[in-house]
Protein backbone atom coordinates (compact mmCIF):
# COMPACT_ATOMS: atom_id res chain seq x y z
CA UNK A 1 0.00 0.00 0.00
CA UNK A 2 1.35 3.42 -1.02
CA UNK A 3 0.36 6.85 0.67
CA UNK A 4 1.16 10.33 -0.79
CA UNK A 5 0.55 13.60 1.01
CA UNK A 6 -1.04 15.90 -1.50
CA UNK A 7 -1.54 18.99 1.41
CA UNK A 8 -0.69 19.47 4.57
CA UNK A 9 0.73 22.55 6.44
CA UNK A 10 4.55 22.12 6.17
CA UNK A 11 6.83 21.77 2.85
CA UNK A 12 8.42 18.25 2.69
CA UNK A 13 9.23 18.55 -0.82
CA UNK A 14 10.56 21.56 -2.79
CA UNK A 15 8.32 21.05 -5.60
CA UNK A 16 5.58 21.14 -3.92
CA UNK A 17 2.99 24.20 -2.61
CA UNK A 18 1.63 23.59 0.60
CA UNK A 19 -1.04 25.60 3.12
CA UNK A 20 -2.96 24.97 5.79
CA UNK A 21 -4.78 21.81 4.13
CA UNK A 22 -4.95 18.27 4.07
CA UNK A 23 -4.77 15.76 1.12
CA UNK A 24 -3.72 12.42 0.92
CA UNK A 25 -3.37 10.36 -2.09
CA UNK A 26 -3.80 6.14 -0.98
CA UNK A 27 -2.81 2.94 -4.08
CA UNK A 28 -4.29 -0.51 -2.67
CA UNK A 29 -4.27 -3.58 -3.78
CA UNK A 30 -7.77 -2.88 -5.07
CA UNK A 31 -8.53 0.93 -5.56
CA UNK A 32 -6.84 4.45 -6.18
CA UNK A 33 -8.42 6.85 -3.37
CA UNK A 34 -8.17 10.84 -2.32
CA UNK A 35 -8.79 10.99 1.67
CA UNK A 36 -9.87 15.23 1.39
CA UNK A 37 -8.64 17.40 -1.46
CA UNK A 38 -6.73 20.00 0.50
CA UNK A 39 -8.27 23.24 0.95
CA UNK A 40 -7.34 24.90 -2.98
CA UNK A 41 -6.54 23.85 -6.10
CA UNK A 42 -2.88 23.61 -4.91
CA UNK A 43 -3.70 20.04 -4.38
CA UNK A 44 -4.42 19.58 -7.96
CA UNK A 45 -0.98 21.08 -8.43
CA UNK A 46 0.86 19.31 -6.10
CA UNK A 47 -0.61 15.56 -7.70
CA UNK A 48 0.55 16.59 -11.32
CA UNK A 49 4.47 17.60 -9.72
CA UNK A 50 4.26 14.42 -7.84
CA UNK A 51 3.14 12.40 -10.58
CA UNK A 52 0.00 11.20 -9.06
CA UNK A 53 -2.78 11.02 -12.01
CA UNK A 54 -5.81 11.53 -9.70
CA UNK A 55 -8.32 11.06 -13.38
CA UNK A 56 -7.55 7.24 -11.87
CA UNK A 57 -8.76 7.97 -8.44
CA UNK A 58 -12.25 5.39 -7.90
CA UNK A 59 -13.09 6.42 -4.46
CA UNK A 60 -12.89 10.29 -2.62
CA UNK A 61 -14.04 10.32 0.75
CA UNK A 62 -14.31 13.86 3.04
CA UNK A 63 -13.12 13.21 6.31
CA UNK A 64 -15.52 16.31 7.68
CA UNK A 65 -17.20 19.43 6.49
CA UNK A 66 -14.25 22.08 6.88
CA UNK A 67 -13.16 24.55 3.91
CA UNK A 68 -9.59 23.12 4.59
CA UNK A 69 -9.93 19.17 3.70
CA UNK A 70 -13.01 19.77 0.66
CA UNK A 71 -11.22 23.25 -0.72
CA UNK A 72 -9.90 21.17 -3.66
CA UNK A 73 -12.81 18.83 -4.68
CA UNK A 74 -14.72 21.30 -7.46
CA UNK A 75 -11.01 20.96 -9.19
CA UNK A 76 -10.32 17.55 -8.68
CA UNK A 77 -14.16 16.66 -10.01
CA UNK A 78 -13.38 18.75 -13.39
CA UNK A 79 -10.73 15.95 -13.59
CA UNK A 80 -12.25 13.03 -12.90
CA UNK A 81 -16.24 12.52 -13.46
CA UNK A 82 -16.25 9.24 -12.48
CA UNK A 83 -15.10 8.44 -8.48
CA UNK A 84 -17.64 8.34 -5.91
CA UNK A 85 -17.18 10.67 -3.46
CA UNK A 86 -18.32 9.61 0.04
CA UNK A 87 -19.37 12.54 2.66
CA UNK A 88 -22.06 12.80 5.65
CA UNK A 89 -25.20 14.15 5.03
CA UNK A 90 -23.91 16.68 7.40
CA UNK A 91 -20.85 17.79 6.34
CA UNK A 92 -23.51 20.87 4.45
CA UNK A 93 -24.36 22.07 7.54
CA UNK A 94 -22.82 25.61 8.28
CA UNK A 95 -19.59 25.77 10.50
CA UNK A 96 -18.15 28.28 11.65
CA UNK A 97 -14.93 29.48 13.73
CA UNK A 98 -14.90 32.83 15.47
CA UNK A 99 -18.15 33.87 13.61
CA UNK A 100 -16.29 32.68 10.18
CA UNK A 101 -17.26 30.62 7.98
CA UNK A 102 -15.47 27.18 7.92
CA UNK A 103 -18.00 24.88 5.86
CA UNK A 104 -17.94 23.47 2.32
CA UNK A 105 -18.58 25.42 -0.50
CA UNK A 106 -22.52 24.36 -0.89
CA UNK A 107 -21.45 23.98 -4.54
CA UNK A 108 -20.10 20.55 -3.89
CA UNK A 109 -23.88 18.87 -3.54
CA UNK A 110 -24.39 19.53 -7.03
CA UNK A 111 -21.48 17.52 -8.30
CA UNK A 112 -22.17 14.25 -9.80
CA UNK A 113 -21.82 10.59 -7.97
CA UNK A 114 -21.82 11.95 -4.49
CA UNK A 115 -22.84 9.42 -2.04
CA UNK A 116 -24.13 11.04 0.81
CA UNK A 117 -24.02 9.18 4.31
CA UNK A 118 -25.54 8.73 7.46
CA UNK A 119 -23.38 7.04 9.36
CA UNK A 120 -20.84 4.11 8.18
CA UNK A 121 -20.69 2.30 4.87
CA UNK A 122 -18.84 -1.00 3.75
CA UNK A 123 -17.87 -0.44 0.22
CA UNK A 124 -16.19 -3.71 -0.26
CA UNK A 125 -14.12 -6.42 1.31
CA UNK A 126 -10.86 -4.15 1.72
CA UNK A 127 -12.34 -0.70 2.29
CA UNK A 128 -15.16 0.95 4.84
CA UNK A 129 -15.77 4.24 6.17
CA UNK A 130 -17.36 4.89 9.78
CA UNK A 131 -18.43 7.60 12.31
CA UNK A 132 -21.27 8.02 14.87
CA UNK A 133 -18.04 8.44 16.81
CA UNK A 134 -19.50 9.32 20.71
CA UNK A 135 -16.80 9.45 23.00
CA UNK A 136 -15.24 12.28 25.00
CA UNK A 137 -11.82 11.34 26.81
CA UNK A 138 -9.40 13.99 26.12
CA UNK A 139 -11.53 15.82 24.02
CA UNK A 140 -9.53 18.22 22.13
CA UNK A 141 -9.93 21.64 23.55
CA UNK A 142 -9.31 23.25 20.56
CA UNK A 143 -12.35 22.75 19.34
CA UNK A 144 -13.88 25.32 21.79
CA UNK A 145 -14.98 27.74 19.19
CA UNK A 146 -15.92 25.64 16.23
CA UNK A 147 -19.38 26.24 15.87
CA UNK A 148 -22.03 24.57 14.12
CA UNK A 149 -25.02 27.65 12.72
CA UNK A 150 -28.51 26.48 13.52
CA UNK A 151 -31.56 29.53 12.58
CA UNK A 152 -28.61 32.50 13.70
CA UNK A 153 -27.50 30.58 16.73
CA UNK A 154 -24.19 29.54 17.13
CA UNK A 155 -23.78 25.90 18.71
CA UNK A 156 -20.73 23.69 19.86
CA UNK A 157 -19.96 21.61 17.29
CA UNK A 158 -19.98 17.88 17.87
CA UNK A 159 -18.61 16.39 14.64
CA UNK A 160 -21.30 14.39 13.54
CA UNK A 161 -19.81 14.70 10.11
CA UNK A 162 -16.75 13.50 10.70
CA UNK A 163 -15.80 10.39 9.09
CA UNK A 164 -12.62 7.78 9.71
CA UNK A 165 -11.36 5.67 6.42
CA UNK A 166 -10.56 1.94 7.36
CA UNK A 167 -8.57 0.19 4.81
CA UNK A 168 -8.26 -3.63 5.80
CA UNK A 169 -5.31 -5.85 4.00
CA UNK A 170 -2.09 -7.81 5.40
CA UNK A 171 -1.97 -4.86 7.41
CA UNK A 172 -4.87 -2.61 8.47
CA UNK A 173 -5.20 1.13 7.81
CA UNK A 174 -7.27 3.58 9.32
CA UNK A 175 -7.50 7.42 8.04
CA UNK A 176 -9.30 10.38 9.63
CA UNK A 177 -8.56 13.94 9.11
CA UNK A 178 -8.49 16.32 11.75
CA UNK A 179 -9.84 13.63 14.96
CA UNK A 180 -12.05 16.62 15.92
CA UNK A 181 -13.61 13.83 18.10
CA UNK A 182 -10.13 13.08 19.86
CA UNK A 183 -7.71 10.31 18.35
CA UNK A 184 -8.54 8.21 21.20
CA UNK A 185 -12.15 8.30 20.95
CA UNK A 186 -12.43 7.76 17.45
CA UNK A 187 -9.46 4.15 18.17
CA UNK A 188 -12.33 3.22 20.56
CA UNK A 189 -14.65 3.27 18.13
CA UNK A 190 -12.41 1.13 15.25
CA UNK A 191 -11.92 -1.20 18.28
CA UNK A 192 -15.57 -1.68 18.88
CA UNK A 193 -16.15 -2.62 15.18
CA UNK A 194 -13.44 -4.52 14.39
CA UNK A 195 -12.44 -5.93 17.86
CA UNK A 196 -8.75 -4.62 17.33
CA UNK A 197 -6.24 -1.67 16.95
CA UNK A 198 -5.12 -0.78 13.69
CA UNK A 199 -1.36 -1.51 12.61
CA UNK A 200 -1.19 2.07 11.41
CA UNK A 201 -3.22 4.97 11.45
CA UNK A 202 -3.12 8.48 9.67
CA UNK A 203 -4.95 11.64 11.26
CA UNK A 204 -4.08 15.28 12.40
CA UNK A 205 -5.11 15.33 16.25
CA UNK A 206 -6.41 18.91 16.04
CA UNK A 207 -4.20 20.38 18.84
CA UNK A 208 -3.11 23.24 17.64
CA UNK A 209 -2.85 26.70 19.34
CA UNK A 210 -1.77 29.66 18.53
CA UNK A 211 -1.28 30.49 21.68
CA UNK A 212 1.32 28.76 24.62
CA UNK A 213 -0.55 25.72 25.99
CA UNK A 214 -2.11 26.01 29.65
CA UNK A 215 -0.66 23.17 31.98
CA UNK A 216 -4.03 21.24 31.69
CA UNK A 217 -3.78 21.47 28.14
CA UNK A 218 0.10 20.63 28.18
CA UNK A 219 -1.09 17.65 30.61
CA UNK A 220 -4.04 16.15 28.51
CA UNK A 221 -2.01 16.11 25.39
CA UNK A 222 0.95 14.22 27.29
CA UNK A 223 -2.02 11.61 29.08
CA UNK A 224 -2.99 10.85 24.87
CA UNK A 225 0.16 10.57 24.07
CA UNK A 226 0.76 7.58 27.04
CA UNK A 227 -2.41 6.39 26.04
CA UNK A 228 -1.32 5.53 22.08
CA UNK A 229 1.95 5.16 23.14
CA UNK A 230 0.33 1.46 24.83
CA UNK A 231 -1.01 0.58 21.06
CA UNK A 232 0.99 -1.45 18.57
CA UNK A 233 0.18 1.37 15.98
CA UNK A 234 2.45 3.70 14.52
CA UNK A 235 0.91 7.07 13.93
CA UNK A 236 1.29 9.46 11.02
CA UNK A 237 0.52 12.89 11.92
CA UNK A 238 0.73 16.58 11.15
CA UNK A 239 -1.56 19.40 10.01
CA UNK A 240 -3.91 20.30 12.57
CA UNK A 241 -2.06 18.52 15.60
CA UNK A 242 0.47 21.37 15.67
CA UNK A 243 4.01 21.35 16.11
CA UNK A 244 4.15 22.60 19.74
CA UNK A 245 1.86 19.15 20.51
CA UNK A 246 4.21 16.88 18.45
CA UNK A 247 6.88 18.59 20.64
CA UNK A 248 4.84 17.09 23.53
CA UNK A 249 4.50 13.52 22.18
CA UNK A 250 7.55 12.77 20.64
CA UNK A 251 9.15 12.12 23.53
CA UNK A 252 7.00 10.13 24.83
CA UNK A 253 5.85 7.55 22.07
CA UNK A 254 9.37 7.82 19.92
CA UNK A 255 9.82 6.09 16.85
CA UNK A 256 5.74 5.32 17.01
CA UNK A 257 4.71 8.77 16.19
CA UNK A 258 5.84 9.98 12.49
CA UNK A 259 5.20 13.78 11.68
CA UNK A 260 4.15 13.80 8.09
CA UNK A 261 4.75 16.69 5.09
CA UNK A 262 3.31 17.90 1.94
CA UNK A 263 5.47 15.42 -0.73
CA UNK A 264 6.17 12.29 1.44
CA UNK A 265 5.34 8.88 0.80
CA UNK A 266 4.70 6.10 3.26
CA UNK A 267 4.46 2.58 2.18
CA UNK A 268 2.77 0.08 4.36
Amino acid sequence: MKLIVLMEDTCGSPQCEYEHGLSIYIETQNHKILMDSGASEKTIRNAQRLGVDLSQVDTAVLSHGHYDHSGGMLAFRQMNQEAVIYMQQSAFFDYYHNGRYIGVDKSIQKLPNIKMLDGGTVIDEEIAIFAQITGRRFWPQSNIGLCRRVDGEDLQDEFVHEQCLVIRGEKNLLISGCAHNGILNILDRYQELYEEFPDVAVSGFHMMKKSDYTEQEAEIIRQTAYELQKMNTIFYTGHCTGQMAIELMQPIMKDQMIQIHCGMEIYI
